[in-house]
């Protein structure tokens, strides 16, 4: 004979049952034993799920909008925003993992699969990327693709940029605003224009309706984000990030060496750029034009919204320094000494490399980089490390004796203070020769006797190749200033990814690795200064050069015309292009 408990078991269970089917809920399915939903979906999904449901704008009705039962999205929101029952508080209690949702109570499997239909679209997206070099025709740059995405914005244009000096890249900000497109802009020039803003470009965007702000220190960044995750995460997946080496002037479109990458629907890597603009713009000061314009905030970003994907990753130098608001000059950025987040990223990734390395870079000035790389070297002499740089980056082995002697001059006055023996190896050393010195192939962009920007065809790059499947590359010179004074970023690309863009990458490297070899300008040039009997050529077509061939085209420019060194040739290199025997 049954128990009377037994019984009442069977009464209940059946009264539950009815209950369910009166709701119009299969409540039975939501109490569920725990590990009810284990190995049901793909990765992507789990991890998109936990963004989900741990997005403070993900309320309980929006929530219940979505489909997922009241109880369940209940206990959902009690849990993740803890004792005090409010979101944004310190006792939040976010979710980790997958176990933790699946242990909420009324969380089964059709929850589950209601909260996995809210986001799996999110999983859907298919990542784009494609990179233009420069230099190009104005209407093949980056310059023209900037131009044509703006005009297509619906909703938000967020840019950070270092240089700009286009129209039509302007004027097309201008439409934007005129469509209700909200248009922000960080700007480094702003911080000059502040003091005579009168026809300054800052001012002339701000008379289009863009609002512009700097801050207190060098914003190197060169990207821009059209309708980006400003009011949904959701966005981060349909947005378009442009980013690279190349400012928005039309040098870097049309005399530089650039590159610029076009990036859509990849998640991970909007959302990054999005919360570093988002850091940027709330720690920025206010270019003062048109007082109409009011700073607008964005969606807050935080870690736990981003799915990381090994495939692609993106550092900011920003993480190298804390943010406080000064009494007397409002927001301010402030080097964390001891932080080098980029350049461990970079060292790490030489590190892990087997076969080659190829960096394409303006700049060679980084400690930990060029170590990195001397120290791979010495492990395997036979790897394929080669290191191309701009005409400024050459020094002779008297500059590299007296830099050398400098820092031990530096070293020995620091005495013990770890601080200022940090600075000593900080400070603007050249690596150039050392590189070249220990064996590794280094080559010149060399287009000048004496470097000026006024006809510097720079070569403007800032990327490195890992074995062909990883590519490094954004707006970070290889160089402790780019650490510790600028706001910087650099993305990491994987093959797995983006194949096309990495074998892009690769084959520009090929091509300027080997610049003016084919038409045999050096040889051309050296027979032009030792034989000819016109006036020696100090500024020249651009070409691939060794460091001995470097040294030796000076010298040969030297003896040619030693009025090459005289004061007003050194104080006024715009004037010279060429050296009267």
């Amino acid at each position: 004979m049954k128990s009377l408990f037994w019984w009442s078991l069977v009464f209940l269970s059946a009264v539950a049952c009815n209950q369910a089917v009166q709701d119009g809920d299969d409540k039975l399915d939501e109490i569920a034993p725990p590990g009810k939903a284990d190995g049901m979906f793909g990765e992507c999904e789990v991890k998109q799920v936990l963004v989900y449901v741990n997005d403070l704008d993900n309320t309980q009705d929006v929530m219940k909008s979505d489909g997922i039962y009241t109880r369940a999205a209940k206990n959902i929101l009690a849990h993740r925003n803890g004792p005090d029952g409010l979101a944004g508080t310190d006792d939040d209690d976010y979710f980790d993992t997958f176990e933790e949702l699946d242990d909420v109570y009324y969380v089964g499997p059709k929850t589950m699969q209601r909260l996995v239909d809210a986001c799996k679209y999110r999983c859907w997206a298919v990542p784009s990327a494609e990179v233009i070099f420069s230099p190009q025709a104005y209407d093949n740059s980056h310059l023209s693709k900037a131009a044509e995405l703006i005009d297509h914005a619906q909703q938000s244009v967020d840019v950070a940029m270092y240089s700009f000096r286009d129209y039509n890249i302007l004027d097309s900000l201008g439409r934007a605003v005129q469509r209700g497109v909200r248009v922000r802009f960080i700007f480094e020039s702003a911080n000059e224009d502040r003091k005579d803003p009168e026809g300054s470009f800052s001012a002339k965007l701000e008379d289009r309706g863009v609002d512009v702000r700097y801050i207190n220190k060098i914003m190197h960044h060169k990207f821009a984000i059209i309708d980006g995750p400003v009011d949904s995460l959701d966005q981060a997946y349909t947005s378009t990030l442009i980013t690279g080496s190349g400012n928005w002037s039309n040098s870097a479109a049309t005399r530089y060496d650039e590159n610029t990458v076009v990036i859509s629907g990849d998640g991970e890597l909007l959302l990054r750029f999005q919360k570093e603009f988002n850091h940027v713009w709330e720690n920025s000061r206010d270019f003062v034009w048109d007082t109409s314009l009011q700073q607008s905030f964005s969606k807050p970003i935080f870690d736990r919204y981003i799915v990381d994907d090994p495939w692609v990753d993106a550092v900011f130098t920003s993480a190298n320094f804390k943010t406080y608001d000064s009494a007397r000059y409002g927001p301010t950025f402030s080097v964390i000494r001891g932080s080098n987040k980029v350049a461990d990223t970079l060292v790490k990734l030489i590190g892990q490399a087997q076969e080659s390395i190829h960096i394409a870079s303006g700049h060679l000035r980084s400690r930990p980089v060029a170590e990195a790389l001397l120290a791979k070297w010495e492990e395997n002499p036979q790897m394929d490390i080669r290191v191309y740089l701009d005409n400024q980056e050459y020094i002779s082995e008297w500059y590299n004796t007296n830099q050398e002697m400098e820092l031990m001059d530096c070293l020995n006055d620091a005495g013990d203070s770890e601080a200022k023996i940090q600075d000593c190896y900080d400070n603007g050393y050249h690596f150039s020769y050392p590189v070249y010195e220990a064996g590794i192939p280094v080559r010149f962009k060399t287009y000048c006797y004496r470097w000026h920007y006024s006809y510097a065809v720079q070569m403007h790059h800032k990327y490195l190749i890992f074995d062909g499947k990883t590519l490094a590359s954004g707006s970070y010179n290889l160089s402790d200033n780019a650490e510790h004074n600028t706001i910087e970023n650099m993305v990491i690309y994987h093959a797995d990814r983006f194949p096309d863009l990495l074998n892009a990458y690769e084959q520009n490297f090929e091509s300027i690795w080997t610049t003016g070899e084919t038409d045999h300008l050096y040889e051309n040039l050296m027979d032009e200064i030792e034989n000819g009997s016109g006036p020696v050529p100090i500024v020249f077509d651009s070409m691939a050069l060794t460091w001995p061939q470097v040294t030796e085209l000076k010298q040969a420019i030297r003896d040619a015309c030693p009025d090459v060194n005289s004061d007003d040739y050194r104080r006024n290199p715009q004037d010279h292009r060429t050296c009267y025997r």
